[in-house]
């Protein structure tokens, strides 16, 4: 009689609701990191104005962030750009992709609906300013927002 008992009284746990409350959890931190503030540069240093003020970013469907340091090196997610026309241009045709979904009509050598978020160092010279924001005007980019230090904020 001792022996039936055994075999009647094994349980297991059902692992069902506990897997699938993790793999909810998963999922809900997948969709709520924020990957914007990877493509930024910590180590810049950003000019300080009195009148700086959040970038816009309503109307805007996508954003292409870019880091230009003191020597005009371009910087983005952490990886030095040695071709900035090449990085551009291929970062067009994403943008040119992306704006066919939301719009099919749109061509090559259209306005992009993309905004430029440009992040200089207060020490970059204008001239190598100029030749990144030049490159973005060849490739179809025309919103631009430069990114600076509200005076008020400044420690």
């Amino acid at each position: 009689m001792s022996a039936s008992m055994s075999h009647e009284a094994s349980a297991e746990p059902n692992l069902t609701p506990m897997l699938d409350m993790v793999f909810q959890l998963i999922t809900f931190f997948m969709l709520v990191i924020n990957f914007k503030s990877a493509a930024m540069d910590l180590k810049l240093r950003l000019p300080v104005v009195g009148s700086a003020r959040p970038v816009d970013t309503k109307g805007a469907d996508e954003l292409l962030v870019l880091n230009v340091d003191a020597q005009g090196n371009l910087n983005v997610y952490g990886e030095q750009k040695k071709d900035v026309s090449r990085y551009i241009a291929q970062e067009a045709q994403a943008s040119l992709l992306v704006a066919r979904r939301k719009n099919p009509g749109i061509q090559s050598g259209d306005d992009l609906p993309t905004q430029v978020v440009i992040r200089a160092d207060k020490g970059t010279p204008f001239r190598l300013l100029n030749k990144v924001i030049l490159a973005c005007q060849a490739n179809g980019y025309r919103k631009f927002a430069l990114k600076a230090l509200n005076k008020a904020l400044e420690p």
